[in-house]
Protein backbone atom coordinates (compact mmCIF):
# COMPACT_ATOMS: atom_id res chain seq x y z
CA UNK A 1 0.00 0.00 0.00
CA UNK A 2 3.03 2.36 0.84
CA UNK A 3 4.27 1.04 -2.30
CA UNK A 4 1.93 2.49 -4.38
CA UNK A 5 1.16 5.85 -3.05
CA UNK A 6 4.89 6.83 -3.45
CA UNK A 7 4.87 7.88 -6.76
CA UNK A 8 2.06 10.18 -6.19
CA UNK A 9 3.68 11.31 -2.97
CA UNK A 10 6.89 11.95 -5.31
CA UNK A 11 4.65 13.88 -7.63
CA UNK A 12 2.62 16.52 -4.86
CA UNK A 13 6.26 16.88 -3.51
CA UNK A 14 7.41 18.04 -7.44
CA UNK A 15 4.37 19.93 -7.30
CA UNK A 16 4.84 21.70 -4.31
CA UNK A 17 8.67 22.62 -5.30
CA UNK A 18 9.05 23.21 -8.54
CA UNK A 19 7.46 26.67 -9.04
CA UNK A 20 9.65 27.99 -6.58
CA UNK A 21 13.19 26.14 -8.23
CA UNK A 22 13.31 28.24 -11.28
CA UNK A 23 10.20 30.29 -11.88
CA UNK A 24 12.12 33.75 -11.55
CA UNK A 25 14.47 32.90 -14.23
CA UNK A 26 14.76 34.05 -17.27
CA UNK A 27 16.46 34.03 -20.75
CA UNK A 28 17.56 37.10 -22.42
CA UNK A 29 19.17 36.92 -26.04
CA UNK A 30 20.99 39.77 -25.65
CA UNK A 31 20.22 42.76 -28.28
CA UNK A 32 16.96 41.06 -28.51
CA UNK A 33 17.12 39.06 -31.85
CA UNK A 34 19.56 36.24 -33.51
CA UNK A 35 23.12 37.49 -33.85
CA UNK A 36 22.11 40.45 -31.62
CA UNK A 37 25.58 41.10 -30.21
CA UNK A 38 27.06 42.88 -32.91
CA UNK A 39 28.03 46.70 -33.97
CA UNK A 40 25.87 49.02 -33.69
CA UNK A 41 23.27 47.89 -31.33
CA UNK A 42 22.79 50.29 -28.04
CA UNK A 43 23.37 47.88 -25.54
CA UNK A 44 23.45 50.91 -22.64
CA UNK A 45 19.48 50.90 -24.20
CA UNK A 46 19.28 47.21 -24.18
CA UNK A 47 20.36 47.15 -20.62
CA UNK A 48 17.74 50.30 -19.59
CA UNK A 49 15.20 47.93 -21.10
CA UNK A 50 15.98 44.92 -19.44
CA UNK A 51 16.87 46.49 -15.85
CA UNK A 52 14.67 43.88 -14.28
CA UNK A 53 17.37 40.91 -14.23
CA UNK A 54 17.88 39.03 -11.32
CA UNK A 55 19.77 36.50 -9.91
CA UNK A 56 19.78 33.02 -12.03
CA UNK A 57 18.76 34.67 -15.22
CA UNK A 58 21.22 33.58 -18.32
CA UNK A 59 22.64 36.42 -21.10
CA UNK A 60 22.14 34.70 -24.41
CA UNK A 61 25.24 36.15 -27.05
CA UNK A 62 24.71 34.95 -30.23
CA UNK A 63 27.30 36.35 -33.02
CA UNK A 64 29.68 35.50 -35.74
CA UNK A 65 32.56 34.28 -33.69
CA UNK A 66 34.92 35.11 -36.53
CA UNK A 67 33.61 38.89 -36.35
CA UNK A 68 33.09 39.39 -32.67
CA UNK A 69 33.75 37.21 -28.58
CA UNK A 70 32.77 38.33 -25.70
CA UNK A 71 34.52 38.93 -22.30
CA UNK A 72 33.46 39.23 -18.86
CA UNK A 73 35.83 42.05 -17.58
CA UNK A 74 36.28 44.32 -14.60
CA UNK A 75 34.43 47.74 -14.10
CA UNK A 76 37.49 49.53 -15.40
CA UNK A 77 38.56 47.28 -18.24
CA UNK A 78 34.74 48.11 -18.89
CA UNK A 79 34.70 51.74 -18.98
CA UNK A 80 38.37 51.91 -20.78
CA UNK A 81 37.76 49.20 -23.24
CA UNK A 82 41.06 47.83 -22.45
CA UNK A 83 41.18 44.30 -21.17
CA UNK A 84 44.49 43.99 -20.12
CA UNK A 85 44.46 42.87 -16.94
CA UNK A 86 40.61 42.70 -16.31
CA UNK A 87 39.22 39.61 -18.12
CA UNK A 88 37.23 37.21 -15.91
CA UNK A 89 36.14 34.86 -18.94
CA UNK A 90 35.92 34.74 -22.22
CA UNK A 91 33.40 33.69 -24.58
CA UNK A 92 34.46 32.89 -28.27
CA UNK A 93 31.96 30.32 -29.53
CA UNK A 94 29.28 32.47 -31.27
CA UNK A 95 26.55 31.26 -28.99
CA UNK A 96 27.28 31.86 -25.55
CA UNK A 97 25.18 31.78 -22.59
CA UNK A 98 26.21 33.45 -19.02
CA UNK A 99 24.22 32.39 -15.72
CA UNK A 100 24.57 35.55 -13.59
CA UNK A 101 24.38 33.88 -10.71
CA UNK A 102 25.44 36.27 -8.12
CA UNK A 103 23.93 40.28 -7.09
CA UNK A 104 26.73 42.10 -8.81
CA UNK A 105 27.25 44.07 -11.77
CA UNK A 106 28.42 42.54 -14.64
CA UNK A 107 30.48 43.83 -17.58
CA UNK A 108 31.25 42.89 -21.18
CA UNK A 109 32.96 43.90 -24.14
CA UNK A 110 33.83 42.35 -27.67
CA UNK A 111 37.51 42.28 -27.57
CA UNK A 112 38.04 42.87 -31.40
CA UNK A 113 39.81 46.08 -32.25
CA UNK A 114 38.08 48.70 -32.05
CA UNK A 115 34.53 47.56 -31.85
CA UNK A 116 34.51 47.42 -27.84
CA UNK A 117 35.08 51.71 -28.37
CA UNK A 118 32.78 51.28 -31.47
CA UNK A 119 29.82 51.11 -28.52
CA UNK A 120 29.72 47.61 -28.42
CA UNK A 121 30.00 46.94 -24.49
CA UNK A 122 27.21 46.07 -21.98
CA UNK A 123 26.53 46.66 -18.57
CA UNK A 124 23.88 44.96 -16.40
CA UNK A 125 23.30 44.77 -12.58
CA UNK A 126 21.60 41.83 -11.15
CA UNK A 127 19.83 42.28 -7.83
CA UNK A 128 19.10 39.71 -5.52
CA UNK A 129 15.51 41.24 -4.25
CA UNK A 130 14.18 41.61 -7.74
CA UNK A 131 13.94 44.42 -10.51
CA UNK A 132 14.91 47.82 -9.87
CA UNK A 133 14.75 51.01 -12.65
CA UNK A 134 18.14 51.38 -10.81
CA UNK A 135 19.48 48.32 -11.73
CA UNK A 136 21.91 49.56 -14.61
CA UNK A 137 25.19 50.36 -13.03
CA UNK A 138 26.02 54.30 -14.54
CA UNK A 139 28.68 54.83 -16.77
CA UNK A 140 29.55 57.48 -18.80
CA UNK A 141 27.58 56.02 -21.86
CA UNK A 142 24.42 55.25 -20.10
CA UNK A 143 22.47 58.04 -19.10
CA UNK A 144 20.66 58.08 -15.40
CA UNK A 145 17.32 55.97 -15.94
CA UNK A 146 13.97 57.63 -14.33
CA UNK A 147 11.39 55.73 -12.35
CA UNK A 148 9.70 53.43 -13.69
CA UNK A 149 12.13 53.91 -17.29
CA UNK A 150 12.64 50.26 -17.62
CA UNK A 151 10.08 48.04 -20.08
CA UNK A 152 8.83 44.21 -19.60
CA UNK A 153 9.84 41.77 -21.76
CA UNK A 154 6.27 39.45 -22.76
CA UNK A 155 8.44 36.80 -23.93
CA UNK A 156 10.64 36.05 -21.09
CA UNK A 157 7.23 37.01 -18.87
CA UNK A 158 6.02 34.00 -20.69
CA UNK A 159 8.47 31.45 -20.19
CA UNK A 160 8.31 32.73 -16.40
CA UNK A 161 4.76 31.91 -15.98
CA UNK A 162 4.63 28.60 -18.16
CA UNK A 163 7.55 27.28 -15.76
CA UNK A 164 5.85 28.60 -12.83
CA UNK A 165 2.48 27.03 -14.00
CA UNK A 166 3.16 24.27 -16.64
CA UNK A 167 5.09 22.01 -15.28
CA UNK A 168 2.44 21.92 -11.72
CA UNK A 169 -0.13 21.08 -14.27
CA UNK A 170 1.87 18.21 -16.22
CA UNK A 171 2.23 16.95 -12.39
CA UNK A 172 -1.14 16.73 -11.65
CA UNK A 173 -2.36 15.24 -15.07
CA UNK A 174 0.30 12.48 -14.64
CA UNK A 175 -0.97 11.83 -11.20
CA UNK A 176 -4.86 11.53 -12.33
CA UNK A 177 -3.77 9.47 -15.23
CA UNK A 178 -1.98 7.40 -12.94
CA UNK A 179 -4.74 6.93 -10.45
Amino acid sequence: MVVALLPHAVAALLLLLLPWQRAGAAEFVVGDVAFGWDSGVNYAAWARDHAFLSVGDVLVFQYVSSQHNVYEVSESAYRSCDDTGGVRAKYTSGYDTVVLAEARSYWFICDFPGHCLGGMKLAVNVSAAGPSPHDVPQTPDSPPLQPGGGSSNAASEGRRSWVAWGLPLGVVVYMRSQG
